[in-house]
């Protein structure tokens, strides 16, 4: 090991030649070289992880350019995998780089996973990440997730020394393209760099057994107001073993998570006096921009004050995105299986919009 190039780190108090050598032992998968996997690949590439495999099977295109910022013009149309393999070796000639060009699929992803100690997930659709979820599980290997949605980052710690699981967060996935990824969707160039070094963070933070893994804990990044929110979960034990994978990962047209839109909301809300809105942001989140129509009962309360929900009326909850209010339907779905809920697409930040446009 070349110490003075890690001097800086070596050198840190809490930090030191041991959880060095940990890092240079170790054997970290990246999932998607886009605009998550770049930061995570630079940083832990430049940090000193001894081994980084790539699974990327796209071309760079000049829609990534804004936020995949490894990329540059001339590398429209070329493999992602091969220029950024490229990029890397320039930074680090040190690391063992391992390519796979491909996508992560139910065929391949046992044999790729089983190579690694752990996992970063970056890649932007709910097939992937229950795919990453299910491989880690039955191979018991950690995961760092991260998932951008419109202004926000969200990031968790998975599967990590017997802990929760991405099941455990979201048992089921929600109904076909109920939530766009950013090609739908949009993203701000610089929320995947942010939530990807995070990423980065988490994965450094379990390799070298430092500091607190956010295992337990979803980190909720609001790029708008520079806030961050800490949403603790817990363990279901049905979702901490299993033995094989899902026949398929495609996302079925199903009814597990009724969602509906704002306009389909206040339509309904119009026409009908039997629905409650529940926001589920934090107190200082509904306190900067309440909704005169909800009552707030921040997610983490959801259920010691699940009582105060008008259970015989239909039920529409809300929050920043919409990814809360999808955990909150199936708490209440849990409380009272037989009652009527959905959550609202793109929350607050489509609210605003869909409003003001009305």
């Amino acid at each position: 090991m070349n110490t003075n190039r890690y001097i800086r780190q070596i050198s840190l108090k809490g930090f030191g030649t041991k959880s060095q050598d940990l890092l240079l032992k170790s054997r970290v998968l990246v999932v998607g070289a886009g605009g998550l996997g770049i930061p995570v690949l630079q940083y832990l590439n430049a940090m000193g992880i001894g081994t980084l495999g790539i699974v990327e099977g796209d071309k760079v295109e000049i829609t990534n350019l804004q936020r995949q910022v490894i990329y540059s013009e001339k590398d429209i149309g070329k493999s992602k995998l091969e220029v950024i393999i490229d990029k890397l070796k320039a930074q680090n000639s040190n690391t063992i780089l391992i390519g796979h060009d491909t996508f992560l699929t139910r065929n391949n992803a046992l044999r790729i996973i089983s190579n690694y100690d752990i996992v970063v997930d970056a890649t932007d659709n709910f097939p992937s990440r229950y795919l990453v979820n299910d491989s880690c599980v039955i191979l018991k290997k950690p995961f760092v997730y991260g998932a951008l949605h419109g202004f926000e980052g969200h990031i968790s710690v998975f599967n990590y020394k017997g802990g929760p699981t991405y099941r455990c967060l979201f048992p089921v996935p929600p109904e076909d393209s109920s939530i766009p990824n950013c090609n739908d969707n949009g993203v701000l160039g610089v929320i995947p760099g942010i939530v990807g070094t995070l990423q980065a963070l988490e994965a450094v933070k379990c390799i070298a057994a430092i500091g607190e893994v956010l295992s337990g804990n979803l980190l909720i990044y609001n790029g708008l107001n520079q806030s961050f929110y800490k949403l603790g979960f817990q363990s279901e034990p049905q979702n901490l073993v299993r033995s094989s994978l899902e026949s398929s990962y495609e996302i079925p047209n199903c009814d597990f998570v009724s969602e509906v839109s704002v306009e389909a909301f206040q339509k309904i809300k119009n026409e009908s006096n039997t629905w409650q809105l529940i926001d589920v942001r934090t107190e200082e989140e509904f306190a900067l921009d309440p909704l005169k129509e909800a009552i707030n009962i921040p997610l983490s309360d959801l259920a010691i004050h699940i009582h105060k929900l008008k259970s015989r009326q239909s039920l529409y909850f809300i929050c920043q995105s919409g990814i809360r209010s999808l955990k909150a339907v199936s708490i209440a779905r849990n409380h009272f299986p037989d009652g009527e809920y959905h959550s609202i697409m793109g929350g607050v930040n489509l609210w605003n919009t869909s409003i003001k446009s009305i």
